[in-house]
């Protein structure tokens, strides 16, 4: 894909998006226990009043599933949105259910 696309293809995500993102970094620490009993470490990357996105290597996070999340500015649940699969690098992003 040329960079021209990409760059227009980017702006029109951003202007779905009914919150800002805000850049943020640091630890992400996710954990779920269905299929079974698993913790990921990833990085933030962005966060919004509703969500966030993390930076991680594990390809066993789907759509829909429910986890347990804490990082430097929430802690709480959330369902994955959505993956973006990346050679070895994974992007997530969550809409926060609940925080503590």
């Amino acid at each position: 894909m040329n960079l021209a696309i990409h760059i227009q293809e980017q702006r029109k995500v951003q202007e779905q998006r009914r919150e800002a993102r805000q850049p943020a970094e640091g630890p992400v620490l996710v954990r779920f226990a269905d299929p079974q009993p698993l913790e990921i470490l990833g990085q933030l990357m962005d966060v919004s009043p509703s969500g966030f996105r993390m930076s991680h290597a594990n390809q066993s996070l789907h759509s829909g599933q429910m986890v347990e999340f804490s990082h430097s500015l929430a802690v709480g649940a959330a369902r994955v949105m959505w993956n973006r699969i990346m050679d070895q690098r994974v992007e997530t992003g969550f809409r926060i259910v609940t925080t503590r």
